[in-house]
């Protein structure tokens, strides 16, 4: 039997079930990612399809179509990116993982589209900690 995770956006009008783990977690630098989370990057895993529940408000769900070939979901009442998908043909949807709201580690990850990283990043660089 698989984990059941659970997640919302930040207002919690939206809310999803996922009934597999998030596969391929990637932490995308490209310019759409920054500009739709308003971050040096987004975190994704993706999920087959039919894996994905919305349990509330998905009247609260809109969608922008950021390219001809891709949709970003996110809550009407509070902003929180939540999905991306392919226009056409996908059985995969794209989890923004800063909206789980159930532990999850991924066994692998990987970073994309580093060379669009903004110019005040100093990802990989030794960075300060703070409280």
């Amino acid at each position: 039997m698989s984990e059941t995770y659970l997640g919302s956006c930040l207002c919690a009008k939206v809310r999803y079930s996922l009934h597999s783990a998030p596969q391929a977690v990637t932490h995308c630098h490209c310019s759409q990612c920054q500009k739709s989370h308003g971050a040096a990057f987004a975190t994704y895993g993706a999920v087959p399809r039919h894996d994905l529940q919305i349990t509330a408000g998905d009247t609260n769900l809109r969608v922008y179509a950021s390219s001809a070939t891709v949709w970003r979901q996110f809550c009407g009442h509070c902003g929180s990116s939540l999905f991306w998908s392919r226009t056409h043909g996908s059985d995969w949807i794209c989890i923004a993982l800063g909206t789980l709201d159930s532990a999850f580690m991924p066994q692998r990850q990987k970073h994309v589209h580093v060379a669009s990283k903004p110019t005040w990043s100093n990802f990989g660089a030794a960075c300060a900690h703070g409280e």
